[in-house]
């Protein structure tokens, strides 16, 4: 299939199971003072939305389920959280109205021909509605300011960087006042979408250097302890003098760890929501028309100055048309309304809101659905 790729952002939604009220069928309320979804006039439709999928999403589809209750009375978000890959199948079997997941849908798994299937002969499209960053979180008494790069973090994994006063860390900061502390890495034990991601990362960011893949952790024979749950690696982390980990950012906002910030060669980057923001304005997508599938090498290899690249997007999969008339105003409202939920409380809850100019890519997609 030829791949057209132009410039892309997006954003992460969010899924947890779920059941929220909200507000009128085609009757628009206010947003709670959001002015972004204050303005919105959205059809409502008369129907619930139903979806499945990712449970990384779960804090972000509180947010936009809120908004949407505020905003659509009477209308209702049903949301299981079972994992991206029951979360397809819910969707291309029609049990849902749309599926969330952490991968676009697979060709070679029979994923896009299902869904069209189930999409009545039509293109399902993968929709990213948020993004996550992934924080490099750690415990270093008297270390407030803390410089890392891929190939760092990959060679603490690997075993080969043991302690906090390594030549290559002390290079990285110069000015810092490194301990002999030894480096006690965490990793999460169960299969996690966190760690597909930051296994892609290092790999794209190393140019090959760090060989695993997938959403089992792949590090060094030995090396570091595996908890379950990204809660765990936090707390680990915090209880663990020179401990790190990779973890969701709104876990090491909680935790008040300390968070590296990031050099892929144009200098330090801190984790923020304007420096992620970078890297979803220079994401591609690859894709035809509205089906906006982010090549992820754009943002793991981004090395501009200014961006920070460790970012988890996950997708709405949803029907380009096949729904019936009233589905279909509901999923968009729905989906519009995530577009412009709250970014204060997106970013509270550890997502970053989708850039104005990528908004409107989004938005676009969205309103071509029927």
């Amino acid at each position: 299939m030829k791949i057209k790729r132009h410039s892309a952002a997006f954003a992460v939604l969010a899924a947890g199971a779920l059941v929220l009220a909200g507000c009128g069928s085609d009757q628009n309320a206010q947003g709670g003072g959001n002015p972004a979804l204050d303005a919105l006039q959205v059809e409502c439709g008369t129907k619930p939305v139903s979806g499945e999928g990712s449970s990384a999403q779960k804090n972000a589809v509180d947010v936009f389920a809120r908004d949407y209750g505020m905003k659509c009375q009477g209308q209702n978000v049903n949301y299981t959280k079972s994992g991206s890959g029951k979360g397809v199948a819910a969707f291309t079997a029609g049990q849902v109205d749309f599926g969330g997941s952490d991968s676009p849908l697979n060709e070679e798994k029979g994923e896009v021909a299902a869904a069209a299937q189930r999409c009545q002969g039509n293109p399902a499209w993968n929709l990213p509605m948020v993004f996550g960053p992934v924080a490099i979180a750690y415990n270093l008494d008297g270390v407030q300011d803390l410089t890392l790069n891929a190939d760092v973090i990959g060679k603490i994994y690997q075993g080969q960087i043991k302690t906090w006063d390594d030549p290559a860390i002390k290079a990285l900061n110069p000015n810092a006042q490194l301990p002999s502390t030894a480096i006690v890495p965490f990793f999460r034990s169960d299969e996690s979408g966190t760690t597909d991601n930051f296994q892609k990362y290092l790999s794209t960011a190393t140019g090959g250097a760090w060989t695993g893949k997938g959403k089992t952790f792949q590090g060094g024979q030995g090396v570091g302890q595996g908890r379950e749950g990204s809660d765990q690696v936090a707390q680990s982390v915090k209880a663990t003098p020179g401990a790190i980990t990779y973890v969701e950012w709104s876990f090491a906002k909680n935790l008040q760890l300390g968070q590296a910030k990031i050099d892929s060669g144009a200098g330090p980057v801190e984790l923020t929501t304007e420096n992620v923001g970078k890297a979803i304005d220079g994401a591609q997508i690859e894709g035809e028309g509205h089906d906006l599938r982010v090549n992820l090498d754009s943002i793991y290899g981004n090395k501009a100055a200014g961006v920070y690249p460790i970012v988890l997007n996950t997708y709405e999969i949803v029907c380009s048309k096949g729904y019936d008339a009233e589905t279909a105003k509901a999923v968009k409202a729905f989906l519009t309304v995530a577009a412009n939920a709250d970014a204060q409380q997106l970013q509270d809850a550890g997502y970053v809101p989708l850039p104005e100019g990528f908004k409107a890519k989004v938005t676009e997609a969205v309103n071509a659905i029927s």
